[in-house]
């Protein structure tokens, strides 16, 4: 099977303006990530904050445009093409943001909301445009008596379902979904989450799951990708990440995470210090002055994603 998504030596680089606004240094958010993606899987994407998961998100996308790499949507290459030349292919990859309220019109009610994307990307007429609205609307759990409704009248799981039928009336085969359970109540993200793997078979959906929280990462996907400073420092199946983590960085997240009944977090967490300057990295590896592992070589040279343990990880001492 072809991945649908294949994406390699993806850069995207923010310059770092001074006086006069001269350009002093970059900030090296994505920094040759390449990966592939499996038609029907669910791809994790965890790390910190600012480590380049939403930023990559958005580049797949074409919200932001690449500096240099390769992104292939079903075999066509669709880096740095004109989002107005791109516009049929794009239609089938879709981006749900962090905030679904800031996507939604304040001054519109759902129903037109919905309607808008039928209307610039489909030649459909008003009843089907009505007819594929209702049916997705009915899909995400939604009565078809919210579409006279106004975003701020509605809670925040409901807009987040607003926001899903709002992608999906475009049909799409990828879904990047943004810390999709951020800021809900625990028995909302539990049946939001239901509703991902519900519209996921209805649907024939492939998603990349970008998010903080491992453990619904650990219950949502089928592969992780670590990143760290806008690289991908462990890939590989979530049983083996999580099992038998490779990377250092990777093994400090899992140790993060609160265990009921069990040890305190900071036990066995063992992480300090705040990540380097991204706009001046250091040489080699880039976790290296965070890492108890780390020896002469890990300065001189920066670690390649390779085969380490059933997975992929960017470390000179694995394991």
């Amino acid at each position: 099977m072809d991945p649908i998504l294949s994406v390699h030596g993806l850069r995207r680089y923010f310059p770092i303006r001074g006086p006069f606004n001269r350009r002093r240094g970059w900030i090296k958010a994505l920094d040759d990530v390449s990966f592939d993606l499996m038609p029907g899987e669910i791809l994790g994407l965890v790390g910190e904050s600012g480590c380049g998961k939403s930023t990559l998100g958005k580049t797949l996308m074409g919200i932001h445009q690449p500096d240099a790499g390769s992104i292939r949507f079903e075999g066509a290459e669709i880096a740095g093409v004109a989002p107005r030349k791109n516009r049929k292919l794009r239609r089938h990859l879709q981006y749900a943001y962090q905030d679904p309220g800031t996507s939604l019109d304040p001054r519109w009610k759902i129903g037109s909301s919905l309607h808008e994307p039928l209307i610039i990307h489909t030649d459909l007429d008003q009843a089907a445009r009505d007819k594929r609205v209702r049916d997705i609307l009915a899909a995400v759990g939604l009565p078809a008596t919210h579409l006279d409704l106004y975003p701020h009248e509605i809670s925040g799981g409901q807009q987040r379902r607003v926001g899903l039928a709002r992608i999906l009336t475009l049909q799409p085969k990828v879904v990047i979904l943004d810390e999709p359970t951020s800021g809900l109540d625990v028995s909302v993200q539990a049946t939001v989450l239901n509703l991902f793997g519900e519209l996921q078979r209805l649907f024939n959906l492939t998603y990349i799951f970008i998010s903080h929280d491992l453990a619904v990462v650990r219950m949502m996907c089928r592969r992780v990708a670590v990143m760290y400073l806008g690289r991908i420092v462990e890939l590989g199946p979530v049983e083996a990440i999580f099992d038998r983590p490779q990377h250092p960085y990777t093994r400090s997240l899992l140790a993060a995470i609160p265990r009921i009944g069990g040890a305190r977090v900071t036990q066995d967490f063992w992480l300090e210090g705040e990540p380097p300057d991204p706009g001046n990295l250091l040489s080699g590896c880039r976790f290296r002055t965070r890492c108890p592992k780390a020896q002469a070589i890990c300065a001189e040279e920066e670690p390649a994603l390779s085969a380490a343990g059933g997975q992929q990880a960017a470390c000179h001492f694995p394991g």
